[in-house]
């Protein structure tokens, strides 16, 4: 009796010594189940979030960048320059829905062309249901596809729509629509996955563009460059002023763009946490600073400050602060912004004069000049030491060089591709500048049959 109770208490003890080992063994697979659920569940928090943003975007196209500027230009083609951007991002939206969101983020991994532009596997958006889903930047967090095809949309819009600003108050109305095509095809697309889709030619250098140094700002900066200098100045370019027609309309635009900027630059964080914090006070800091920097560079040098130079300096340091905005520390953005605000205000009035080209509203010199001082300044405001968020693996000298390589890149793909555009347009048109008699009639009048103004 003695024994047969010491045998079964061993066994009791052997087995309940086991139980946590088989409890184990048979919870993995409950385990694994369960992870799985977490990692497919969506956080409202952060679809909210991204749905805000992407709506706050579309105000700063329209009607923002409309008002902006519709403001700069003459009376007599306010109202040509708020259809060209209003039907230009009517149009980008449907391209970038039909073919745009596949090429920039669909296709293979690795190999063939998979570094410079994705296929047509999710054409019109073939396979992206209520059930596809975009990961963010944080494991286990993910967004609904359609949220993430959405939000890149405005941006293809915003981009191609910059343009507008260069060949504003000269260009066939068709020409126009038609030269956005095919350079959001061309340039934007490749440009979008080159920087952010992981195949990607510059993102796999580890190039930082938070939300678009590169892919926005320099992108259509060398291009409205470009198309300008194809197509020739107006004709009373440097002969007589071409003053703004209405700096409110401007100064409203502008304010617009700094709203509709947070959605822009917080909303590229793709969820709402810590760092959209941070891209988002530092889309507050940087343009203050370039504002006041332009103002106080005005005063300087031209001996007053005026209030379309303080609201060019907030744009300049917004432009700037794009790429570094997840990246920079707050002093960092203040010191960019300010930098931006000096460098874009040389551009615009010492360095066009210089090289006479008549880029109308100056959208080289702020979008694509401030482009390239963020672009390569983020690398420097990335530093810890000076308050950044570098990625692992930071190094200041090693990631300025690929800064400097993406830059390059940018400038040289856009800046071709336009001049292509422009050429197959003015051969497709008989010419994409506007007779001298509809220029002088102003594009409200000559190309849309109507007047902003009685």
């Amino acid at each position: 009796m003695k024994m047969s109770n010491v045998l079964g208490g061993a066994t009791l003890a052997s087995l309940l010594m086991s139980l946590p080992a088989l409890a184990q063994e048979a919870a993995a697979p409950a385990a694994e189940a369960v992870a799985e659920t977490a990692a497919a569940v969506v956080d409202k928090g952060d679809v909210a979030w991204m749905l805000v943003s992407t709506m706050v975007v579309i105000v700063m196209t329209i009607p923002g960048l409309a008002l902006f500027y519709g403001g700069l230009v003459r009376a007599k083609n306010v109202l040509s320059v708020l259809t060209q951007v209003f039907l230009g991002f009517s149009m980008i939206s449907i391209l970038w829905v039909a073919y745009g969101y596949s090429l920039a983020f669909a296709g293979p991994t690795e190999g063939g062309l998979s570094a410079f532009i994705g296929d047509f596997s999710k054409f019109f958006l073939n396979g992206v249901t209520l059930d596809s889903r975009a990961a963010t930047f944080s494991a286990g967090f993910e967004l609904p596809e359609l949220v993430f095809v959405t939000f890149q949309l405005t941006f293809a819009c915003i981009t191609s729509t910059l343009i507008v600003g260069g060949i504003a108050e000269r260009m066939k109305f068709g020409a126009l629509m038609a030269f956005l095509a095919i350079w959001f095809t061309f340039s934007y697309v490749p440009m979008a996955h080159m920087v952010w889709s992981g195949p990607g030619l510059l993102f796999g250098m580890g190039a930082y563009d938070f939300a678009g140094g590169t892919v926005v700002h320099i992108n259509s900066g060398v291009a409205a460059l470009v198309a300008a200098l194809v197509l020739g100045a107006r004709s009373t370019y440097m002969k007589e002023p071409i003053p703004p027609h209405n700096l409110v309309l401007t100064y409203i635009g502008a304010g617009l763009l700094w709203f509709g900027w947070f959605g822009f630059n917080a909303g590229s964080n793709l969820e709402a946490n810590a760092l959209t914090a941070v891209a988002l006070i530092n889309t507050v800091l940087a343009p203050a600073a370039g504002a006041l920097a332009w103002a106080l560079g005005e005063k300087i040098t031209r001996g007053h400050a005026s209030a379309l130079g303080a609201v060019s300096g907030a744009v300049a340091g917004l432009v700037a602060i794009t790429p570094a905005a997840g990246f920079s520390g707050v002093g960092g953005a203040i010191v960019l912004g300010a930098v931006a605000g000096v460098v874009c205000l040389w551009a615009v009035v010492n360095l066009k004069p210089l090289l006479k080209y008549d880029d109308s509203l100056d959208v080289f010199g702020i979008h694509g000049v401030g482009g390239i001082v963020g672009a390569l300044g983020t690398a420097i405001v990335a530093n810890p030491s000076l308050g950044g968020y570098p990625l692992d693996g930071y190094d200041m000298g090693g990631q300025f060089m690929i800064q400097l390589t993406s830059v390059i890149v940018a400038i040289v793909w856009s800046g071709v591709v336009a001049l292509v555009a422009m050429l197959i347009v003015k051969a497709l048109f008989g010419g994409a500048k506007v007779s001298e008699a509809a220029e002088s009639d102003g594009l409200d009048l000559s190309t849309h049959g109507e007047r902003a103004y009685n």
